[in-house]
């Protein structure tokens, strides 16, 4: 048996859940049956097997609990959070589709089941923020109040906090650091339940989690790391340029200016270079071979039309290619004064500008590249995330003179 779908997005996002697997958040047989079930293309199809298998493994989660079976229990948890996140990627956009919000909360609702039969438990907290708050967890490597360093993470585009557990937390709380996950505007609950939106001065989202980090007694203030996978490689480095308190930051994978990105896709599907090199200030008649490509591209017409425009709170290509003119590091680079590793997988096309940051920054700098060969050489290093881990963790211990 494989996993095996006509719909290169049904093969993709069925896999990442399966990656999961290496921290607890799957089972291959509980994702291959999901994927035999499916109807391939039929996206209310993928969104009901996933939701069935969850809705599965959460009774299962239920039942052990009810037996007293904690060990039992918080796996089945875990994985239930992830079948159910994994169920409603494609329903991404605005207005927000209620199975969108309902698949959200029973992934929220099943991880903060597990989260509570963690040894210490896993505590989730609300950061003060703009007048509401931003949701995360908090990890302890134990209950000694021993101050440890602490790493934050933080996300892209299309996580959630929940998720972050198996890319992030798992890995940080077996190496002594304590780890401090969140959802800002434009992700997770904060996007789904209350429409905040992407803002590029990630700054200002990340001092109030530093804020709080800095006020637990368990959290060594001297060494605070910030990481940030898929679009957090510039959402990590933009905090990091203004947010002086952190020791250490990781751009996995270092992003460098968001419109540069468009420019280059605008010139591969056909946009004159001239053109390209005026964006966003062009019309959009002179912009039909990029909206002819968007619309012929279903990958294209989820990442742009349905998740662009929706984390971003904008209501057309246009508008969304006019606000990526804010997200670049080009202007404040040169301000990050902390350590910083790039990370650069080979096959990934976001990561292709991030020799250009490494080259850029004026601080101790280390650019980490993954391969194919290594298995490392995809999106976030998501086939080779231990390896990714090990680097990393590695590095962070050098630069904070920490033993473990």
């Amino acid at each position: 048996m494989k996993i095996e779908f006509d719909d290169s997005m049904f093969e993709e996002w069925t896999e990442r859940a399966l990656l999961h697997a290496v921290y607890g958040g799957a089972d291959f047989g509980e994702c291959l049956t999901t994927a035999e079930r499916i109807t391939d293309g039929d996206r209310t199809s993928w969104y009901d097997e996933w939701t069935e298998t969850a809705d599965r493994i959460a009774a299962i989660a239920r039942e052990s609990e009810d037996g007293g079976h904690a060990v039992s229990a918080r796996e089945a948890h875990l994985r239930a959070s992830n079948y159910y996140r994994t169920a409603y990627p494609f329903l991404y956009g605005a207005p927000t589709d209620e199975r969108l919000v309902e698949a959200f909360e029973k992934e929220t609702d099943t991880f903060r089941s597990a989260a509570a039969l963690f040894d210490p438990p896993v505590e989730p907290v609300e950061i003060p923020y703009e007048g509401t708050t931003l949701p995360g967890y908090f990890y302890r490597v134990d209950d000694s109040d021993n101050p440890r360093p602490t790493v934050i993470a933080t996300n892209g585009y299309d996580s959630t906090i929940q998720e972050m557990h198996f890319a992030h937390a798992v890995a940080a709380v077996r190496r002594g650091y304590n780890c401090l996950t969140f959802d800002g505007p434009g992700q997770g609950g904060p996007l789904i339940e209350e429409g905040l939106t992407m803002r590029p001065d990630w700054e200002q989202v990340v001092t109030p989690l530093v804020d709080h980090a800095v006020a637990r007694p368990e959290v060594d203030s001297e060494r605070i790391a910030l990481t940030g996978w898929s679009f957090g490689g510039y959402l990590a480095p933009r905090a990091a340029a203004s947010e002086h308190r952190l020791a250490a930051c990781i751009a996995d994978p270092g992003l460098w200016d968001l419109l540069e990105m468009m420019k280059g896709m605008a010139v591969g599907v056909g946009v004159p270079q001239d053109v390209a090199d005026r964006l966003p200030d062009v019309d959009s008649d002179e912009l039909e071979p990029m909206f002819d490509a968007i619309e012929a591209s279903p990958e294209l017409t989820w990442s742009i039309e349905q998740r662009g425009l929706w984390v971003h709170g904008v209501d057309s290509v246009m508008d969304y290619l006019r606000a990526t003119a804010e997200y670049t590091l080009e202007d404040r680079v040169d301000r990050i004064e902390c350590p910083t590793l790039v990370t650069r997988a080979e096959n990934d096309q976001l990561s292709a500008a991030a020799r250009e940051l490494y080259d850029a920054l004026d601080c101790p700098k280390e650019l980490q590249r993954f391969t194919a060969a290594e298995g490392a050489g995809d999106h976030c290093e998501m086939h080779g995330r231990k390896l990714y881990h090990q680097r990393t963790f590695d590095w962070l211990d050098g630069v904070l003179g920490y033993e473990g």
